[in-house]
């Protein structure tokens, strides 16, 4: 009997992720169609045929899956028939210039495979798919028997990395594009040129990537055999490159270069030389994005330069906004959309990267916040909204890529945004400034139950077998929080006091390990719980109650809330406590609290009524005057986790949350507290969260 696999996809699973072999149920994206067929599996390491039909000569990418997992290729073996059919049409498509239909069918019987694909791209998704199911064996991989159809919602799914602030190597790119691509990430957005430094190699003008004319790693920059390279990666792997060259903002290290401004006369001369180049080294790159964003700028200047661009057989690409010019006085083909001022222009395709700035998110409640949102207002695209970027701008220096990929929870975020941008739908948008959006925005809480709760949950399963096998080697920060429950009280006024003490407070520490009552009295008035899910959880987020909905509807200065749970364990045992209250963001110089302080609040912690001690940071006491002073181990994900004893049975935790004006500029009154391996790579198996000590 066949079996629509939709329910499966909904059922979260407590199992192991790396202790599994791949089933259908861990692709990610989630196809949009799945029927699970009876029959023995397809087994690999075998002799394989693969016939190539109708216009389609080979994809390489197919071809080395099945080396890869032990197959011969020759004739006679057991056949893989590969057709494309422009006209395959259960699929939802629309035109978005440079980007093929990507609608594929996938067949996989014991006997035989046949993909059936709109192009040649969607042999490629196909192909993705394929990797996913053969994931996770020790030994001989084998294929589930299954009919998928599937297709994205949106045509442009997207990560972005600012490389001129800093410098992530070019095999290292080449790495991210295989990965990504995995789950139908499908666009790399390569911000190549900053204040900082410029990284893209003009023949023509050298001393543009001088080491005397970059701030930060002086001489890194990337040759065009690196640039060529990294296209070839990702023309491999079905996914769009789309090269920035900042104009005429973010060019101090242009001026440092070259003497002069990008809008003088000389300057639009060397900008015309280098796109020159980069259209050449660029070849298969429909777009060539030219910023244009925060800077005094006109539209005759941007309109010359776009007009450039496409001369050379290219669309040119821009911020939105631009600071005094309407978007309808350009004429790019490309807008993208960043911060609450952004909005869809008539006339363009429109990328959404309004909220979806990972250097400012936090390790969890954030992605919740972007997994749950549509894309702007959309359930599926359209001529007007192409699809979504995750963007990472690393503002503030850091040592490697290695901690900018840890620290921004790269992997998890570009990851989240590619599902919800395949799959389409999302209840609600992100913010509350409901610009075509319906009850408010959706913000970063995770609901404690229903259609969101349990979409995410599966997002999560999903996400962490994949981690624990194809991700294993890469700096991911993120584990299980579906299960992770706490219970936060009402907000009490302190007056500015962060030492204040309260009823909650006064009980934890009298009561032991006695459950905590659900209401307390102060001065005359009650002040009562509520139950939040999730190991991160933001009282007042990054932008600010007006435009991401957090835990309270109006936090307000002056307040001291509390937040505790009783973790059960089945067993006596050290565990790693990963814990965090400000979130530093990438790009800001707030300072590192002072020694023996979590936060510049004044929050703590306890743990069994022990108090858990703050670690000691790396700039501590040091003055931060500019965004060349290196981000440490300020955050979670730089340090290891601090080992704590949980006793057999049920442990209490217990957090003091003051908020008071302490000079942050983006204001994170929040938490993050969840219990893992000591290496913070996994979180603690057999351990329930429950704040009234409830075991079901």
């Amino acid at each position: 009997m066949k079996k629509h696999i939709l329910s499966l996809l909904l059922a979260t699973s407590v199992m192991i992720p790396g202790s599994m072999n791949a089933k259908v149920e861990h692709i990610l994206p989630r196809p949009q169609q799945v029927v699970i067929e009876d029959g023995k599996p397809f087994a690999l390491n075998r002799a394989i045929s693969i016939i190539y039909k109708n216009g389609i000569e080979r994809c390489e990418l197919l071809e080395e899956f099945f080396l890869q997992n032990g197959c011969k290729i020759k004739n006679g073996g057991a056949p893989v028939l590969v057709e494309i059919s422009p006209t395959y049409g259960s699929s939802y498509d629309y035109e978005l210039y440079g980007y093929d239909n990507e609608a594929y069918k996938l067949t996989v019987s014991s006997k035989e495979i046949k993909i059936l694909a709109a192009s040649e791209v969607g042999v490629i998704r196909a192909t993705q798919t394929l990797v996913q199911m053969a994931e996770g064996y020790k030994g001989k991989a084998k294929l589930e028997p299954v009919c998928i159809e599937d297709w994205p919602a949106f045509k442009l799914r997207g990560y972005m990395h600012d490389v001129g602030r800093s410098y992530i190597p070019a095999e290292e790119l080449v790495k991210q594009i295989e990965l990504f691509s995995r789950f139908k990430v499908n666009t790399f957005h390569w911000h190549l040129t900053e204040n900082q430094a410029w990284r893209f190699e003009v023949k023509a003008y050298p001393a543009l990537t001088s080491a005397e004319s970059m701030t930060r790693f002086p001489g890194k920059y990337y040759t065009q055999e690196d640039c060529k390279a990294v296209m070839a990666a990702a023309k491999k792997h079905g996914v769009v490159v789309i090269p920035e060259i900042d104009m005429p903002g973010h060019s101090e290290a242009f001026k440092r270069a070259m003497g002069f401004d990008m809008q003088s006369e000389e300057g639009k001369k060397v900008l015309k030389a280098a796109l020159d180049e980069v259209v050449q080294v660029f070849a298969d790159a429909p777009y060539i994005h030219i910023g244009g964003d925060e800077v005094s700028t006109t539209p005759a200047y941007l309109n010359e330069m776009i007009a450039y661009v496409e001369s050379k057989g290219k669309k040119a690409g821009i911020w939105n906004p631009i600071n005094g010019i309407s978007q309808n006085q350009l004429n790019a083909t490309l807008s993208q959309m960043w911060g609450t001022r952004g909005y869809a222009a008539d006339g363009k395709a429109n990328i959404d990267c309004r909220y979806n700035y990972t250097n400012h998110f936090d390790v969890f409640a954030d992605l919740v916040g972007i997994y749950k949102s549509n894309i702007y207002y959309e359930s599926k695209g359209n001529s007007k909204v192409a699809g979504a970027i995750s963007g990472c701008w690393n503002d503030r220096k850091m040592d490697s890529s290695t901690d900018i990929m840890a620290q921004n929870n790269v992997y998890a975020n570009v990851i989240a945004t590619g599902e919800r941008a395949w799959i389409g739908g999302g209840e609600r948008y992100i913010d509350n400034c409901n610009n075509g959006g319906t009850n408010g925005g959706g913000g970063v809480m995770l609901p404690n139950s229903g259609k969101e709760y349990e979409e995410f949950a599966d997002w999560e399963r999903r996400f962490l077998f994949h981690k624990a096998n194809s991700l294993k080697d890469e700096p991911i920060p993120y584990v299980k929080q579906t299960n992770v429950r706490w219970r936060i009280t009402d907000a009490f006024p302190n007056e500015g006091v962060s030492s204040a003490t309260f009823a909650p407070e006064e009980y934890a520490t009298t009561n032991n390990n006695d459950a905590l009552p659900q209401k307390f009295t102060h001065e005359g008035k009650t002040y009562g719980t509520g139950i939040a899910t999730g190991a991160g959880i933001y009282l007042n987020h990054t932008w600010g109650r007006n435009i991401i909905k957090a835990y309270y509807d109006a936090p307000s200065y002056n307040h001291t809330a509390y937040a505790w749970t009783f973790v059960y364990s089945p067993k006596k045992q050290t565990v790693g406590a990963q814990i965090e209250f400000q979130n530093y963001s990438r790009s800001e110089q707030d300072p590192a609290p002072s020694s023996g302080n979590w936060d510049l609040y004044g929050s703590k912690i306890w743990i069994n009524g022990a108090e858990i001690e703050a670690p000691t940071y790396g700039n501590t006491d040091v003055r931060i005057a500019n965004k060349e002073v290196t981000l440490k181990n300020e955050n979670f994900s730089a340090r290891k986790p601090i080992p704590v004893m949980l006793n057999k049975g049920w442990n209490k935790v217990f957090l003091k949350l003051p908020y008071v004006n302490a000079g942050y500029r983006l204001d994170k009154w929040m938490f993050t507290c969840v219990f893992t391996d000591l290496e913070g790579k996994t979180a603690v198996e057999g351990l329930v969260y429950s704040p009234d000590k409830q075991l079901k």
